[in-house]
């Protein structure tokens, strides 16, 4: 297994032998959506007249989409802005089926369910646009709670955890949130939430590593052994 936790001296507040509530990301940490999200955003901003770089794009993976969209078309007016959001849901949704969950996630989900293990999801996408996913993925059942950025602030927010410790009757201490953004990982870190940051998704390792995530792994394979091995 490829992990690394980050610092020599790992306090037991973050081992993960006795987390109880473990939170994901859901795009480019579950899903394997990072490449449809790109083309999804070139699509929508060049047909009303805008365009970025595929850079750019990545780093605003994490956000609310509107966000995204205000930092990567500052010039574009409000009613340009809300045109690119739906053109840019149009075509991410009639391409969809092209983002399956990565390989392994499916059998973690279910091994860490048996383990008596809590699941949420804390996502930057609309609730429409998570529950069509969920719905697609078959995925709903493993989930006590989900959280999406129309019902909480935007990353690096930490709304939606506090939101899901409450649900859930957890503590900040029992729980880690998992996520593949240097926003997911600022909104752990507010709460002083322990977080695994994963380098398969939109930011390279070195940024990661640079918001200091209590462990990093490089694979969803590594991920799902992480989590899921004996404690």
């Amino acid at each position: 297994m490829s992990s690394t936790a980050m610092g020599s001296d790992l306090s037991t507040d973050h081992s993960l032998a006795d987390k109880t509530l473990i939170i994901f990301d859901w795009d480019g940490t579950l899903m394997d959506s990072i490449g449809l999200i790109v083309e999804s955003m070139h699509i929508a901003g060049e047909e009303h007249g805008f365009q970025t770089t595929d850079k750019a794009v990545q780093d605003i993976i994490g956000l609310s989409l509107m966000n995204g969209i205000e930092i990567l078309y500052p010039q574009a007016t409000k009613q340009q802005k809300l045109a690119i959001q739906q053109s840019y849901a149009d075509y991410y949704i009639a391409n969809s089926h092209r983002t399956p969950l990565f390989d392994s996630i499916e059998e973690m989900l279910q091994t860490l369910q048996q383990q008596g293990k809590q699941l949420a999801v804390a996502t930057g996408k609309k609730r429409k646009g998570l529950d069509r996913v969920l719905d697609a993925s078959d995925s709903h059942d493993y989930f006590v709670m989900t959280r999406c950025a129309d019902e909480a602030g935007s990353k690096p927010d930490p709304q939606m955890l506090t939101d899901i410790l409450v649900h859930t009757q957890q503590r900040t201490s029992q729980a880690v949130f998992v996520g593949d953004s240097i926003y997911d990982i600022q909104m752990a870190n507010q709460l002083g939430m322990t977080s695994i940051a994963v380098n398969y998704g939109t930011a390279s390792s070195a940024a990661l590593a640079a918001q200091h995530p209590n462990y990093q792994v490089e694979t969803p394979q590594d991920l799902v052994d992480l989590l899921t091995q004996e404690q």
